[in-house]
C-alpha cells in the first residue's frame, strides 16, 4: 500500500498497537521486517500508521508475535478495514485534520464520556453558541471556515441522535451553563437544548454546581473513548498545542480516576436536569 502524506488518528493507533505487540515479544523492527520480506524503513512506517496494512498481515504478525488475545487480534483486522468514507471526509483539507480524527473516534467509539468545566460539550451546543465559541479563536477565523466549523460541530451531533446512537454521558460545571458565550437568547436556546436532549435519551447529563464540595478538578476538562474493548479506549485531552489522543494505558487508567472523582461531585442526573430547568427560569 502506498504511504500516507496524513494519516488519521486511527490509522496512527492501528500502527501503535501493532508496535506494542512488538515489543512485547522483544523483537527488534528489523526482525519481523525479514519475517515480512520488507524493510526496516517499511515497518516503521507500518508502525506510525503511514503505510497501511491489510486484515491478512495484523494476523500474521499477530501469529509471529504468539498473541493469543482473539478478540484484540480481531478489533486490530477490523480497524484495517475502515476505508469507507465518512461524513467528515467533505470537510478533509477545509479544516484542520483534528476536526476529522475526532469525528472518526466519536464514529467508531463505543460509548463516549465527557468532563467539560468552561465550555458546553460541543455534542449538545446549538449553532449560535458553537458559532459564539469559535468567533473567539486566534487567530481570527474567516467567515467561510467559521461557517464550516459549525456546519461540522453540528454534523458531530450525529453520533448521539442517531438511529444507530452511541451512549453519551457528560459533566458540565455550572459555570459553563451560566456564562453568556452570545445574549441572553442564545444562552436560553443552549440550556433548553441540552434539556430536550436529556428528555429524548440522546445524553446523561451530570451538574457540578458552583457550590458543590469536594471539586477540585477545574483542570478536568476530557472526552473518554469505548473502544471494542477496555484495552483500544482512547482519552481526548486540549493542550496548548492542541488536542492530545491518549492510548497508554497508564494514562487511561488515570483519566477513569479522574472521571470517578469529578462524577462523586457532581448531582444525580436527574437532579441536574432539574437544575437546569431552574437555570432556564432564571434567564
Amino acid at each position: 500500500m502506498a504511504p500516507r502524506s496524513h494519516p488519521t488518528a486511527r490509522q496512527v493507533r492501528l500502527g501503535t498497537e501493532l508496535r506494542r505487540l512488538r515489543e512485547a515479544t522483544g523483537l527488534k523492527a528489523r526482525e519481523t521486517a525479514a519475517f515480512l520480506n520488507s524493510t526496516s524503513a517499511q515497518m516503521s512506517q507500518m508502525e506510525a500508521g503511514i503505510a497501511g496494512v491489510s486484515a491478512e498481515r495484523v494476523r500474521r504478525l499477530a501469529a509471529y508475535y504468539t498473541c493469543t488475545d482473539e478478540e484484540l487480534i480481531d478489533a486490530l483486522a477490523a480497524m484495517t478495514g475502515d476505508r469507507k468514507r465518512g461524513w467528515w471526509d467533505k470537510y478533509r483539507g477545509k479544516l484542520p485534520q483534528v476536526n476529522m480524527d475526532v469525528a472518526e473516534a466519536e464514529h467508531h467509539a463505543t460509548f463516549l464520556r465527557e468532563v467539560l468545566i468552561t465550555h458546553v460539550p460541543g455534542l449538545l451546543q446549538t449553532p449560535d453558541y458553537a458559532r459564539a465559541i469559535f468567533r473567539y479563536m486566534r487567530p481570527e477565523l474567516p467567515e467561510s471556515e467559521l461557517t464550516l466549523r459549525v456546519e461540522h460541530r453540528m454534523q458531530r451531533r450525529g453520533v448521539i441522535e442517531g438511529e444507530t446512537s452511541t451512549p453519551y454521558e457528560t459533566i458540565i460545571h455550572e459555570f459553563a451553563l451560566r456564562t453568556r458565550v452570545a445574549d441572553r437568547q442564545a444562552a436560553l436556546a443552549q440550556l433548553r437544548r441540552i434539556l430536550d436532549q436529556i428528555e429524548q435519551g440522546h445524553a446523561t447529563v451530570r451538574v457540578i454546581p458552583t457550590d458543590q464540595d469536594g471539586f477540585g478538578g477545574n483542570g478536568a476538562s476530557m472526552m473518554y473513548m469505548g473502544g471494542p474493548l477496555p484495552l483500544l479506549d482512547t482519552g481526548l485531552r486540549d493542550s496548548p498545542t492542541g488536542t492530545v489522543f491518549i492510548d497508554a494505558q497508564a494514562q487511561l487508567k488515570q483519566l477513569r480516576t479522574l472521571l470517578r472523582k469529578v462524577e462523586k461531585a457532581s448531582l444525580e442526573p436527574t437532579a441536574s436536569r432539574d437544575f437546569i430547568h431552574r437555570l432556564t427560569k432564571e434567564l
